[in-house]
């Protein structure tokens, strides 16, 4: 006797053509702009599919239907699930937008089917809702609503601990907190580690995104934190975030950022105007990084930023799980230093990049601007790319001036 199942039924219209729809459900680089936050798609009768959360739960399952622009199918199994699910994808283009019908089956019932029953109700009804907002605008909603708690996440491992008496060796640690956001208004400081937020552990950057989920500006959560060997609690409220306006076109926005990298560029030239090589070539203490090695690290973020838009451009995002950032590398690091040496010539590279980075974004194709998630999330980080070289622009200050105490 065969097993009784239930089928969980979603129609969502959104105003984009069915191409862009079918997209959405095979692409890696797609999914990841309204479903998940990290997949691996390969959109063929028997080809793997593979999406992943902050959260820590993933599903995988395989393509077993595919008809480009009209129909999707594939098998589903979630983390912690009974059992493999089905989710088919019917899409029928209506006045120019598309009609899309969800339909996730083979859910069985029982006492042990009931959260994960919830569980993919929810789901589905999240993700739909973002999938027409991204199609629509651009825009994640995941982005969109997500509170800030207006601080800088700087290096944290044994040594950093030892170093500043802590118990701990995993956890958040502050460079600085925004002035006027939450994290200051709550008494938070420079070198504070956090490991909760909300009640959940929040001690990576993955964990702390998990934290915020469901979380808006103005919520109340606390924070425990420690600040040298102590443990404290603080309710600190959540701020809202500024979002950048993102360009209509690709020559607008590369005007736009290369604006604001000639504002930074003047306050690095300044920065170091009567700084010999050796108060530059200081670090203030071990694990921390000179001026000259935080200018490094800008310079591989723009490095690795040529990288992701031809990735983009190409429509096959590299895998990431957010867990490990190459710019931070310190072997990378020294060895752009030792390459360029001297200040003005990092300082020249660095320009050098960030032409290049507006070039490639003056050249970006009309069909990569067309996929609104994408270009908006790659606009939405780039315009932000300024204010993480301002961050570090406080660093290189505080470095040469340690360097003049000494």
């Amino acid at each position: 006797m065969a097993l009784k199942t239930r089928t969980l039924k979603f129609r969502r219209t959104v105003n984009a053509p069915p191409a862009e729809v079918y997209r959405a459900f095979t692409n890696s680089t797609a999914l990841r702009e309204w479903l998940c936050d990290s997949a691996q798609a390969d959109p063929r009768k028997g080809g793997r599919l593979y999406v992943w959360w902050n959260s820590g739960y993933y599903a995988s399952g395989e393509f077993n239907a595919l008809a480009p622009r009209k129909r999707i199918a594939f098998t589903w199994h979630g983390r912690g699930e009974p059992e493999s699910t089905r989710v088919q994808v019917s899409l029928a283009e209506k006045n120019g937008s598309t009609l899309v019908t969800l339909a996730h089956s083979g859910i069985g019932s029982g006492k042990v089917w009931t959260k994960v029953t919830q569980a993919i109700l929810h789901g589905w009804q999240i993700a739909l809702e973002n999938l027409q907002w991204v199609l629509e605008t651009g825009q994640d909603l995941r982005l969109v609503r997500r509170p800030m708690l207006g601080i800088s996440i700087g290096d944290f491992n044994s040594k950093i601990a030892a170093k500043l008496g802590m118990p701990v060796t995993e956890g958040l640690r502050l460079d600085r907190v925004v002035d006027g956001k939450g994290a200051q208004a709550a008494g938070l400081q420079k070198d504070d580690v956090i490991v909760s937020l909300g009640g959940k552990r929040a001690t990576t950057f993955s964990t702390l995104v998990t934290a915020l989920q469901g979380r808006r500006a103005g919520d109340k959560v606390k924070v425990v934190f420690y600040r040298g060997s102590e443990k404290k609690t603080v309710t600190m409220e959540l701020s809202p975030r500024a979002l950048p306006e993102v360009p209509a076109t690709s020559a607008a926005l590369a005007d736009a950022v290369s604006k604001k990298y000639t504002e930074i560029d003047a306050e690095f030239v300044k920065c170091f105007q009567g700084v010999s090589e050796a108060e530059a070539d200081h670090a203030p203490a071990p694990g921390e990084w000179s001026a000259k090695e935080a200018v490094a690290h800008l310079i591989a973020t723009e490095r690795e930023n040529h990288a992701g838009i031809a990735d983009l451009i190409n429509d096959d995002e590299r895998w990431s799980d957010n867990s490990k950032n190459p710019t931070n590398v310190p072997a990378r690091i020294r060895a752009t230093v030792r390459a360029f040496s001297t200040v003005p010539a990092l300082l020249e590279e660095l320009k050098r990049n960030e032409a290049e980075t507006v070039a490639i974004l003056a050249a970006l194709p009309s069909e990569f601007v067309a996929h609104k998630g994408t270009y908006w999330r790659l606009g939405y980080y780039l315009l932000q790319l300024p204010d993480h070289a301002r961050e570090h622009l406080a660093q290189m200050r505080a470095a040469i001036e340690a360097a003049r105490k000494r």
